[in-house]
């Protein structure tokens, strides 16, 4: 017991660095792709030696895992892996395979419910719960002179007796008038719309219209309205299909609703603060385990979210780290119910037409042939430039060395490789990110950086000058002939 507290003073003494030097050596590469690496010493050259690069460990960590797509590609095709077959272009295109099957199973789910007959858009317009509108607006900028306010309240007062006149021509007039860019191209339409809607000035004129009525002359935050409430004769097709519409939209919101009831989908209590660490690593929280949200039959784990993440615009990640817990919160319920129904969606046996596939297809084989052309490298190149596997392989490599350190150095336009691409190939291959490797280069490059700059500073340390004048009189004098 005495000779165990011994040891364990003298691992405080020494202090952990030491402890872990002592039993670990120090890594030569930042990054492996199968049998290739970067090298730390690379990695701290390319960094170190321009501006382009922030020096820090999240910036040079992204690196080494572009690098490692980079290769992962470039080996690929050097081994004449065929990238266009099917099941690698579903994997590389899950964004959109997800977003088609979800279209299909939404159609088979709502549509036979949202259809409605002759006799219910009848009721639905004489109801008045919901109604159409036109109008023809003529804008007052809120920061507009007294004099450009009374210029646009005559000009809607000049045009108010013709609209009153027009009946179905009111389109026209709005068409012809209107200064709101949004409705004018539709013949000043608004779509159908509940109580609630618009500003109070808008919606109290417009609401007392009976069908074909015109307002007079509607002042609002946005100026001057002339407002108008068609007939159905008029517009029966549009108010059919935005009735539809809105009833579908309240179709999904009750689906989701009662699905996350049913499958009791509720986020973990440290999932916001999870999250917000995540996302500012996407590349380190990619192979996490740790469980965000938990539901009947599953649990959403941190490694889902990044997948989620880059189906989705990069300004959603940008956003988490600064969200709310209720936004973030409210996120993951959404993301999940998303995850869910395409499980139901493959359930109910949902699959992609021939139309969907050629679109696929299309995407796909444009996204390889702009890879193939930014890194200068392409199955027939290689067949032609080299007669063995492992020459292709060193042939490939040599060109994403080359576009990887132009990309570096800022020479060469970043194209990345798309992400379900890049987790296609990193399933079927050998990969690693040594964090350890990516903190030596970091701490190689500050030197690197460091010297640089000295060099072009003069080469010589700046030295501060003695105070007082100067003990020699060093004043340059023109010579004397």
């Amino acid at each position: 017991m005495r000779r165990l507290s011994l040891v364990l003073v003298l691992f405080t003494l020494t202090g952990c660095d030491a402890l872990r030097d002592a039993f670990s050596a120090r890594p030569e590469s930042v990054a492996r792709a199968n049998e290739q690496t970067l090298s730390v010493e690379r990695l701290a050259q390319l960094a170190g030696g321009g501006k382009q690069v922030p020096l820090e460990p999240l910036a040079l960590g992204r690196l080494a895992h572009v690098w490692v797509d980079y290769a992962l590609f470039a080996q690929a095709l050097a081994a004449g892996r065929d990238l266009h077959d099917s099941a690698t272009m579903a994997a590389a295109m899950w964004p959109l395979v997800s977003q088609l099957k979800w279209e299909h199973f939404h159609d088979r789910l709502m549509l036979p419910r949202a259809g409605l007959t002759p006799a219910q858009v009848d009721s639905a317009y004489g109801r008045g719960e919901a109604r159409m509108f036109q109008h023809i607006l003529f804008q007052v900028p809120p920061s507009a002179a007294p004099t450009v306010d009374a210029q646009k309240r005559r000009a809607a007062e000049q045009l108010l007796a013709q609209a009153k006149a027009a009946g179905a021509r009111f389109g026209d007039l709005a068409s012809r008038y209107s200064e709101d860019g949004g409705s004018k191209v539709h013949g000043g339409a608004l779509g159908v719309s509940e109580r609630g809607q618009f500003v109070p000035a808008f919606e109290d004129a417009a609401w007392q219209l009976a069908p074909g009525g015109v307002s007079g002359v509607v002042k609002s935050p946005f100026g001057y309205h002339i407002i108008r409430r068609p007939p159905l004769a008029e517009v029966r097709d549009s108010f059919r299909s935005n009735l539809e519409e809105r009833l579908m939209v309240r179709m999904d919101s009750l689906y989701l609703d009662s699905l996350t009831v049913k499958r009791r989908i509720e986020p973990v209590g440290r999932a916001p603060t999870l999250v917000r660490a995540g996302a500012q690593d996407l590349d380190d929280a990619r192979t996490s385990g740790r469980v965000l949200v938990r539901f009947r039959g599953g649990a959403f784990h941190m490694s889902d979210l990044v997948r989620w993440l880059a189906a989705l615009d990069p300004s959603v990640a940008q956003a988490l780290p600064t969200a709310s817990d209720e936004q973030i919160n409210q996120f993951l319920k959404v993301v999940v119910q998303r995850q869910l129904l395409l499980q139901e969606a493959d359930s109910a046996g949902v699959t992609l037409t021939a139309e969907d596939w050629r679109l696929l297809r299309t995407q796909h084989d444009s996204a390889l042939t702009i890879l193939g052309t930014v890194l200068n490298v392409t199955p027939q190149m290689l067949r032609d430039s080299a007669q063995t596997p492992e020459a292709r392989e060193h042939f490939a490599m040599a060109r994403v060395q080359d576009y990887f350190e132009r990309v570096v150095s800022g020479r060469a336009r970043f194209f990345p490789i798309p992400p379900f691409l890049g987790e296609t190939l990193r399933a079927k291959n050998r990969w690693s990110v040594d964090q350890a490797g990516v903190n030596l280069a970091l701490q190689r490059a500050k030197t690197l950086r460091s010297a640089a700059d000295s060099l072009s500073s003069g080469g010589v340390p700046r030295m501060t000058p003695a105070p007082g004048p100067a003990p020699v009189d060093t004043t340059p004098r023109r010579r004397l002939e």
